[in-house]
């Protein structure tokens, strides 16, 4: 049995969600957003490190991390859970960070996500992006509403990932689900063909080029529901970084396009609880009114906020309503919302509040 496997069970054992190895360090664990060491382990060494990793990787893995300094992969331990691996070389020698991927795919219930992002389950086409920063949730909650179509739906759902992270079994719908490196050369490579293979839904796990932006679009002006991730903050945020995607001169007709395909932009944060036992998702939720379209065809994001917040019905949120909202619940704590807040003076007062009954 492979060593590590017993720093993969640590993981899982404590709510783990990624363990960090690097040479000359003591392994460590991230748990609820904080890094510490993992007890019982002395530090390892370069040597030490790399016989650790070896016994992981086929040969062929092998090769490319010693040619390049990184390698991305996914791991299965049975009766653990899968994870997501990534190999590199720092100033002391071999390094490598794993994320805890759950064998359980999560509800959107679970989750305790607002309905509005189930109802994006049941949307027939279209442009979805969940967006936000690493480690903010975004493949769990994509992860949910796949699984909500696979329960409801007969339909063929394409994932293009890198690595195939959620593996989904085949329930009602039909699963594809392609590594970059292992089964298509790229994102772009399997977007190309995903339409000519009757994809009804289409995840695309980053749309991290112009490539890969221009198709996931025509996939979704085509009749697919395209699921796309993007590491922006807001939905005014993300609009325009697809726009800036393109050359100028394209951008005029990239922003018609767009108009007609995005039905929503869910972006996503975790925040550690109150009580500092887990981590708690919020989100600002943008979905397609009859106004949307005007305002993208018109390059006019800084409107994106007065349509939300005028659309609260549908269950649209701004990024600090739901801020403010979960620390009224007592969920997070007003001194994590506030450093997440883009209107600071806002939450001032509850910062206030919060420091004056610790101290009383």
């Amino acid at each position: 049995m492979a060593r590590i496997h017993d720093l993969f069970r640590t993981l899982k054992e404590i709510g783990g969600s990624d363990l960090h190895l690097a040479a000359p360090l003591r392994p460590r664990i991230r748990v609820h957003g904080e890094l510490a060491d993992v007890e019982g382990w002395e530090p390892l060494s370069h040597e030490e490190l790399r016989a650790l990793l070896r016994e992981i990787t086929t040969d062929d893995q092998w090769n490319d991390y010693e040619s390049f300094g990184d390698l991305d992969f996914a791991y299965g331990l049975e009766g653990v859970a899968r994870f997501r691996a990534n190999f590199l070389r720092q100033e002391n020698g071999a390094a490598a960070v794993f994320r805890i991927i759950p064998e359980e795919i999560l509800t959107l219930e679970k989750l305790g996500l607002p309905e509005a992002i189930e109802k994006l389950a049941h949307t027939r086409q279209g442009l979805v992006l969940v967006t936000g920063p690493t480690g903010s949730g975004k493949s769990t909650t994509l992860a949910a509403i796949i699984d909500r179509i696979n329960d409801t739906y007969g339909k063929h759902i394409v994932t293009i990932e890198d690595p195939v992270e959620f593996v989904h079994p085949n329930k009602k719908c039909v699963l594809s689900q392609r590594e970059v490196g292992a089964d298509t050369p790229s994102f772009a490579a399997a977007l190309k063909v995903a339409v000519r293979q009757d994809a009804d839904v289409i995840l695309v796990g980053e749309m991290r080029d112009l490539e890969t932006i221009s198709l996931a679009i025509t996939a979704a002006e085509m009749g697919a529901l395209v699921f796309g991730t993007l590491h922006t903050n807001s939905a005014a945020k993300t609009i325009d970084r697809l726009i800036d995607a393109f050359p100028a001169e394209e951008q005029n007709q990239i922003r018609t396009t767009l108009s007609e395909s995005v039905v929503g932009i869910v972006s996503q944060l975790l925040l550690p609880t109150r009580d500092g036992k887990g981590r708690c998702a919020v989100h600002e939720i943008l979905l397609k009114t009859g106004g949307l379209a005007n305002v993208i065809r018109e390059g006019n994001t800084p409107m994106l906020q007065s349509i939300i917040q005028g659309h609260r019905g549908m269950g649209m949120c701004m990024m600090d309503d739901s801020l403010f909202e979960k620390v009224e619940k007592r969920k997070i704590s007003a001194k994590a919302a506030y450093a997440k807040a883009q209107d600071k003076l806002r939450f001032e007062p509850l910062v206030k509040q919060e420091e004056e009954a610790a101290s009383g």
